[in-house]
């Protein structure tokens, strides 16, 4: 089974860009796909942004022209950086690894981190 740690959550201005991490203990984090997932308080979990083991990404329209997500191989590392950030990006952010590359579905993925939050103001 493997670990999944978020860092990089805070708070910042609209407009602005933040680093999340995912880090993934032990090796076997490197055959799984990955993902981003986030809720907003009083809404549902959504689909943010997936890269598969080597590295093709997949991402919600809603971010796709400001959030890019990517891994580190080396580092057993998941990223997403976000930028030009809204208000309504304010959420917990949450990392999961799955076998099953790109899918929007929570449920297609077995591991999952704790989270790590993201508020934007305005």
């Amino acid at each position: 089974q493997v670990q999944l740690v978020e860092s990089g959550g805070g708070l910042v201005q609209a407009g602005g860009s933040l680093r999340l991490s995912c880090a993934g203990s032990g090796r076997t984090f490197l055959s799984y796909a990955g993902a981003w997932f986030r809720q907003a308080p009083g809404k549902e979990r959504e689909f943010v942004a997936a890269i598969s083991w080597n590295g093709h990404t997949y991402y919600a329209g809603s971010v796709e022209a400001r959030f890019s997500v990517s891994r580190d191989n080396a580092k057993t590392t998941m990223y997403l950086d976000m930028n030009r950030l809204k208000p309504e990006d304010t959420a917990v952010y949450v990392c999961a690894a799955g076998v099953v590359a790109g899918s929007e579905k929570a449920d297609e993925y077995t591991m999952w981190g704790q989270g790590t939050r993201v508020t934007v103001s305005s």
